[in-house]
């Protein structure tokens, strides 16, 4: 590249990257946040929106100043969610029934196919508990 000749052009290009790239993740997150805010009205989410579009700089910087905080709590909020959710995914998925479970084990075990320490430790799963 033409433009890179000396160490400080490519500081300074280096710099101009990381701030646009964080500037897209900041217009992306604000867009984010218009839409998890179930409070604002359907009006107010358009008008963030063209605002976003037309005035992005001065638009993120408004909402981060004006609805910052309210941010930070949707955002809590969300990951406590994410996290029930997933714990209560894989305790449906991991063992429907822990007799089912230490049945096969055995079995598995009779046939040869698994060591006793490797039934322990599948009944040890199955009956909650660690490996």
């Amino acid at each position: 590249m033409f433009f890179l000749n000396s160490i400080w052009d490519w500081f300074w290009f280096c710099f101009w990257v990381f701030a646009y790239v964080a500037y897209l993740f900041v217009l992306v997150y604000v867009l984010i946040d218009i839409f998890r805010d179930h409070k604002l009205n359907g009006w107010f989410k358009a008008l963030w929106v063209i605002f976003l579009v037309f005035v992005p700089f001065v638009t993120a910087l408004v909402y981060l100043i004006a609805r910052g905080k309210g941010m930070a709590e949707r955002s809590a909020r969300k990951q406590v969610e994410y996290e029930e959710y997933s714990e209560d995914e894989i305790r449906k998925m991991s063992f429907a029934n822990p007799a089912e479970e230490i049945a096969k084990a055995q079995s598995l075990r009779e046939q040869g196919l698994i060591t006793d320490g490797e039934f322990e430790a599948l009944k040890n799963k199955a009956l909650g508990g660690k490996y």
